[in-house]
């Protein structure tokens, strides 16, 4: 195999998503100092229509579509992601390279007061683009007004910071890339906030097959790949998207990998949740596990829901 001197990285142009590539980079020339980088700013779909939601507009995937185009027609020869905005069906043309150290997967509440979600007044106007978060807001405080909303990062926090909403949730994990720590109310308890699957992860994926896999396997934190894997089976066998309120957190303790999974109800608010342990060496085996005794407590009958009006 040739060895590989020069990789050029895509990334969509936001803020954040510049700012994870950057970590990517600096890892690489930490790694691999040889390497001769360079990185291409690429719009997708989700960055052109900021007005109609991710549901209406594709779902999971359309932060990643032309970033994998670009991949396949040697355009660039690395794309970053977030891991969550990946579909959990890949082309086979492609592959998943490497999952750095995963950050804090936890969700997080920025409000205008200040005030924590126990202190918040009946009322409050509560951002989020996520029908998960959605749920999950409702079920613990009905009194709330959850708003849907869209855009960047900074743009969702500027909402706030002018009197448009309330409080707005976001990842942990952008905060934390932003250097917004400052600006949080909360970090929401998984016990309630159950996140997106993958949330807080990085996918930096390669043609399937290419000579940088190597190289860009020195960036991979094993235990964040092993909690990862469990998510994306999870996902991939329960056939959940954007569209349905899916959560899913696994890590490795006291040498077992452990899962907790929900799926709720968008027009009925009901939520199934499943807690499981399995083996840190078959991850898959356990996101499979998992998902099939979500759908026999009829999962797919809630999935299914956002045929409907859903709970906005």
């Amino acid at each position: 195999m040739a060895e590989v001197s020069r990789l050029v990285i895509g990334s969509r142009g936001s803020r954040l998503a510049l700012i994870q590539a950057e970590e990517i980079i600096d890892q690489l020339k930490t790694a691999a100092p040889q390497l001769e980088l360079s990185l291409v700013k690429i719009k997708t779909q989700g960055d052109r229509d900021r007005r109609s939601s991710l549901s209406e507009i594709g779902g999971r995937g359309v932060f990643v579509k032309e970033l994998e185009e670009a991949l396949l027609k040697c355009e660039i020869d690395v794309a970053v992601h977030s891991l969550k905005d990946m579909p959990s069906e890949l082309d086979p043309q492609l592959q998943i390279a490497a999952v750095p150290r995963r950050r804090d997967p936890r969700d997080a509440l920025i409000t205008r007061s200040g005030a924590n979600i126990d202190r918040l007044p009946a009322g409050s106007r509560i951002g989020t683009g996520s029908q998960r978060r959605a749920l999950q807001l409702r079920a613990y405080r009905r009194d709330l007004e959850i708003c849907s909303v869209r855009g960047n990062v900074d743009t969702r926090v500027r909402k706030v910071r002018s009197g448009e909403l309330d409080g707005v949730v976001l990842a942990a994990a952008a905060l934390e890339r932003m250097g917004w720590q400052d600006r949080v109310a909360e970090y929401l308890p998984v016990e309630t906030f159950l996140p997106a699957a993958c949330q807080g992860a990085l996918g930096v994926e390669i043609r399937t097959g290419d000579g940088a896999a190597e190289v860009l396997d020195l960036l991979n934190d094993d235990l964040s790949r092993k909690a990862v894997a469990a998510e994306r089976t999870f996902l991939r066998t329960l056939g959940g998207g954007c569209r349905s309120a899916v959560a899913a957190l696994a890590h490795i303790e006291d040498g077992r990998l452990h899962m907790d999974a929900m799926v709720g109800g968008l027009i009925s608010g009901k939520i199934i949740r499943v807690q499981l342990d399995g083996s840190p060496q078959e991850p898959e085996a356990l996101g499979r596990l998992v998902a099939d005794r979500i759908l026999e407590m009829g999962g797919m009958d809630l999935i299914e829901e956002v045929q409907g009006p859903t709970i906005w």
